[in-house]
């Protein structure tokens, strides 16, 4: 399996395959032209309700988690495509996030890894 995050605001690159974005909001101040989306993947972002109440708080990672793994748990057909891309190609998962250890591409590459 090819898999990897990257941060979107970071320059696209050839070797990062099919991109897809797994934040429910558009990351600010970055236009859809430039930021060499493939995919807008909405579905595997935590739900608003868990993504405003964590707000990126270090200190709720470990209970994020676990939330956002229940919300995953109920997304079983969007999980298995992106597992199956993942083994036909280099996929990887854009996040808008500014701290690179706690945020849902982190936690969802753990959860993807669970899976294969």
């Amino acid at each position: 399996m090819s898999l990897t995050i990257k941060r979107i605001y970071e320059p696209a690159a050839p070797k990062d395959g099919f991109r897809i974005l797994i934040d429910r909001i558009w990351p600010r101040g970055l236009s859809k032209a430039s930021a060499s989306v493939d995919l807008w993947f909405k579905t595997l972002a935590p739900s608003t309700e868990l993504r405003q109440w964590f707000g990126h708080d270090p200190e709720k990672w470990v209970q994020f988690r676990q939330r956002y793994f229940a919300e995953l748990d109920g997304q079983a057909e969007a999980v298995d495509q992106v597992l199956k891309m993942a083994k036909r190609r280099r996929v990887t998962l854009l996040y808008g996030a500014k701290d690179t250890l706690h945020n849902n591409a982190v936690a969802l590459m753990e959860y993807l890894d669970r899976g294969v």
